[in-house]
């Protein structure tokens, strides 16, 4: 006996758009739904198995019966199965029992809401209604997430930033984890945080990067309407919310997508296409259009209904080149002849074509993107990928290149540091120093410094002002905020008890105040995706291991410098400066509060020698391997000079 009822969710124009690979709201019709029919509450599910021979819902409700709840297909050729089950509730545990050539498959739901954490990971029968109070972060988010504000983010691995004392073993629930990162964030001075992916995985080494529920938030630190919560908190305490997304690959687990109706559904059907031989995971079929549909509609939920600022999008270089990790033979190219995967470009376009025509300027996209691909933050309608911003691989390779250098072979290395300004306004970037560059024996930041604990922290201090004040948003992971000794190990929570150590306090100093700094001073981020922002006035000194330039606002006398001197040698250096503005120092990362060395950066003179094609000059003190930022203010005196001049 079949208990289904037939029901529908969908209308015509829903199965149109879906096959067009145009339907970017799936999550209201796919899935699980509590619904009420001819008086009767009840649940509809519905699943996508074009291949299937027979489709039932098994659960805990029929003894996970696979002959008692079998779906409707529908008429219209669209691979769909559906129907009504009365009398089921939130909580009731499912999957789809999907009948194929000679076997029956055991499925999860990949629309469903919440996951067991368990080895059956059965779906719930779930919601995600939440009563939101963060009305006023989202009327005025688009100011937050503008590239012409500040965007200072944290990464961070929700399982490993902070676990409980007493059961180090047990993960924080996401209300506990706002309760706590909250005001850290706030005190530090972070505009944003990007969680690490947060939709549900099964394998924990993974870091949430092998998603088999795509919409369901993972249930490892609470419920749907806890990491909500999460979210709730920071917006109404104006901190933007990131959310990492994988559109790139899935695992093969047999409860997933892989193989979903006993057929590649999901995953291209050429290993070439299809198979990610680094990962072991299977790559999406960015030319079907149910999978385009699918995709894009999990991109939409996650800044729908958990109102996410901002989607970076995992392994943007892996989509993008078929010929990625694969030697000569394993791979084919595109009908031109060339590398690029056009169905995984195009599919890249349509997605941020959708999500800003949803969301506006409201939200941000990212790509993690490590070639020189182009155009990938340019306009869908010029030719671009229509990306908001881009990591900054190059920049973060050649840095830490640099700083991994002896002291004394840095001046063969000068130009690692100047390489970038002569690319970085091809794209909108975001400079990052992220988890990827402290794990599987890259060691942590601190030990990627050279020389004793006193440069370490010295050099990473002036790596840090160097890196706040390039132009570009900042991304920072967790740990590296106050000097993380350790390689990141997912397992653990940070080693907070650095703290009790004044050389890390005081580099966690240093990132608060360069934190607020960078939101308080214009002049970083006015311009930051603009030439006009920028300014070498020193590129060269290779032999000091000197680097001079300016950060400008709009205003005319909005303007910064910063001098790096990355030698331990205190110096006395001339510096060109314009008539008319005199200087003040308004961080020394040098400073005693910083853990430094307390050498003071002063002016002790001003002439009006030229230097560095400018009019003036005046002449500073320079701490050892540190990095000043100075502020540019009117010069009241010599203005009044002129006043008095011009009486007479």
């Amino acid at each position: 006996m079949n208990f289904v009822k037939p029901y529908t969710l969908f209308t015509d124009h829903d199965i149109y758009l879906f096959k067009e690979g145009k339907h970017y709201k799936l999550y209201k019709k796919f899935g699980a739904h509590s619904v009420e029919k001819d008086g009767v509450k009840g649940v509809y599910f519905s699943v996508w198995a074009p291949n299937a021979k027979k489709v039932s819902v098994i659960g805990n409700f029929n003894n996970w019966n696979h002959r008692e709840h079998i779906l409707f297909p529908r008429w219209d050729k669209s691979g769909i199965w559906e129907g009504f089950v009365p009398g089921l509730t939130w909580g009731t545990l499912y999957k789809y029992a999907i009948e194929t050539q000679g076997k029956i498959l055991e499925k999860s739901d990949p629309y469903a809401l919440s996951w067991e954490q368990n080895l059956q990971a059965a779906s719930l029968v779930s919601t995600n209604w939440y009563e939101w109070k963060d009305k006023d972060w989202m009327d005025n988010r688009w100011k937050k997430n503008s590239l012409e504000a500040p965007i200072s983010v944290y990464e961070m691995h929700l399982g490993s930033w902070l676990r409980n004392e007493n059961e180090p073993e047990k993960f924080l629930n996401y209300r506990d984890i706002a309760e706590k990162l909250v005001p850290y964030l706030k005190e530090m001075g972070f505009t944003h945080v990007e969680f690490m992916p947060v939709m549900e995985y099964p394998y924990d080494p993974s870091w949430g990067y092998q998603i088999t529920g795509f919409f369901a938030a993972t249930s490892r630190f609470g419920s749907p309407q806890d990491l909500m919560f999460l979210i709730d908190e920071l917006h109404q305490n104006n901190i933007g919310v990131i959310l990492d997304w994988v559109p790139s690959h899935f695992p093969g687990d047999a409860n997933g997508l892989h193989l979903f109706d006993g057929t590649y559904l999901y995953e291209h059907e050429d290993p070439r296409k299809g198979f990610h031989p680094d990962w072991k995971s299977y790559i999406f079929n960015y030319g079907r259009n149910e999978v385009k549909s699918f995709l894009i509609s999990n991109a939409v939920f996650w800044l729908d209904r958990y109102h996410a600022d901002g989607l970076r999008v995992d392994a943007v270089t892996s989509m993008l080149h078929l010929d990625y990790s694969r030697n000569e033979g394993e791979w084919e190219p595109n009908i031109f002849g060339g590398n690029v995967n056009l169905e995984a470009k195009t599919f890249l376009q349509e997605f941020n074509t959708a999500v800003y025509k949803e969301f506006g300027n409201n939200i941000m996209t990212i790509a993690e993107e490590s070639s020189d691909f182009p155009m990938l933050t340019k306009p869908v309608l010029e030719g671009g990928v229509g990306f908001g911003m881009k990591w900054m691989m190059g920049w973060m390779h050649d840095t830490l290149f640099y700083f991994k250098k002896e002291v004394s072979d840095r001046k063969h290395f000068h130009h690692k540091l100047t390489f970038s300004s002569m690319y970085m306004y091809n794209e909108n970037y975001m400079i990052p120093l992220s988890h990827d560059e402290v794990v599987h024996g890259k060691a942590s930041l601190i030990y990627k410094m050279k020389g004793d604990e006193w440069q370490k922290f010295a050099n990473l201090r002036a790596l840090y002002v160097y890196m706040y004040t390039h132009p570009g948003a900042k991304l920072l992971f967790m740990g590296d905020e106050f000097g993380q000794t350790g390689e990141w190990n997912f397992k653990q929570s940070l080693d907070w008890h650095l703290l009790n150590y004044p050389i890390h306090k005081g580099l966690q100093n240093l990132v608060r105040d360069i934190n607020h700094l960078y939101r308080d001073e214009t002049a970083l981020f006015e311009n930051q995706f603009k030439p006009e922002g920028f300014e070498w006035l020193e590129a060269d000194d290779a032999n000091h291991s000197v680097y001079i330039y300016l950060r400008k606002g709009i205003k005319k006398y909005d303007v910064l410098m910063i001098v790096l001197n990355l030698t331990p040698n205190v110096l006395d250096y001339k510096i060109g400066i314009d008539s008319g503005v005199s200087w003040e120092v308004i961080l020394n990362s040098d400073d005693h509060l910083y853990g430094g060395s307390g050498v003071d950066a002063h002016i002790f003179k001003k002439t009006n020698e030229h230097c560095m094609n400018k009019k003036q000059s005046m002449y500073i003190n320079l701490p050892p391997l540190s990095g000043i930022v100075l502020r540019q203010k009117k010069d009241k005196e010599n203005k009044l000079q002129k006043t008095k001049q011009h009486k007479k």
